[in-house]
């Protein structure tokens, strides 16, 4: 069982929840998320089986959307509605302030991550240091927001869709928010509406998955590995090459790719799809300017064409 799950994480669970619920469902060991949801965010967490955790890193790569509901006038120390209150205002303005300001938040920016977050120091969440009482820095953090677009205002509350790159913080966001208007805010909800290509209407519930696993449903659920993918060149190997990508050799062809600028010299470190003449997807090579050759960089534990029968 290889490949992608689009999973609706429930309000509740940690992301680890449900990578280890997924593991007792599937029977499988080897199952891995990809961009962390916190316990009370909801929506598109992607769940990779098998074959798949080889590749998991690149989904996260991808923009994202969310659907963000920011109370003004709370303040927390962890940004949510988790932490505890530090401080309080009135709210006394309206949904054009709110509008006027959000120009300032678009685009490549730097941002402060929050000190309860699950960024490692030391190999230690740095959650886990501040609840523990220790003095916690945090550095700023290149990101890059698309568009915000209000939803409705009900006062405190804005709902705001987020679009917006790998890397943001939503409860940032929501912080900084506040801070710019004057009167503080938390983030009171949200939930993930797409991850790359894998939107919340196709997600599943677990409880759904659940049903599927059950029988032979789950094979209508289960995306191929190369789904993080599809958005880089590919090659196809015939037997020899093949031979060479598994075992660790450069790889030397003319440049007849396929995808996006087919026909472009390759570019530093990039990664390139490999396929077998059958269409299995045996693993990413990279392109290595000194080699003049494309390395073999990730090699995934598929049959080899002879064993295809």
């Amino acid at each position: 069982m290889d490949g992608i799950l689009n999973i609706n994480k429930p309000a509740g669970m940690t992301s680890h929840d449900v990578v280890a619920r997924v593991r007792r469902l599937a029977k499988q060991k080897r199952v891995g998320h990809a961009g962390t949801l916190d316990p009370l965010a909801t929506g598109v967490l992607l769940v990779c089986l098998g074959q798949a955790t080889r590749v998991a890193e690149y989904l996260t790569e991808s923009g994202k959307t969310y659907r963000a509901t920011v109370r003004f006038g709370i303040e927390t120390d962890t940004y949510d509605a988790e932490g505890a209150v530090v401080a309080e205002v009135p709210v006394a303005f309206d949904l054009a302030d709110i509008t006027a300001v959000l120009p300032e938040f678009l685009g490549e920016q730097m941002q402060l991550p929050p000190i309860y977050s699950a960024i490692k120091r030391d190999g230690q969440p740095l959650y886990k240091l501040a609840r523990a009482g220790e003095d916690v820095t945090v550095q700023p953090r290149p990101i890059v927001i698309y568009a915000l677009t209000p939803v409705s205002w009900q006062p405190p509350d804005l709902v705001l869709d987020v679009d917006c790159g790998k890397g943001t913080y939503i409860r940032s966001l929501a912080h900084d928010l506040g801070a710019r208007l004057g009167v503080g805010a938390h983030l009171a909800a949200l939930a993930r509406t797409r991850s790359g290509a894998f939107t919340l209407a196709r997600s599943v519930t677990l409880d759904d998955l659940a049903v599927a696993l059950a029988g032979d449903g789950w094979r209508d659920l289960l995306y191929a590995a190369d789904e993080a993918l599809l958005d880089r060149r590919a090659a196809i190997l015939g037997a020899d090459l093949e031979a060479r990508l598994r075992n660790g050799q450069p790889l030397r062809f003319p440049p007849e790719l396929r995808g996006p600028a087919a026909s472009a010299p390759p570019l530093p470190d990039e990664l390139l799809r490999a396929y077998a003449t059958d269409g299995r997807f045996l693993g990413l090579a990279r392109w290595d300017a000194v080699s003049d050759a494309w390395l073999p960089h990730k090699v995934l534990a598929v049959p080899p064409l002879d064993d295809t029968d």
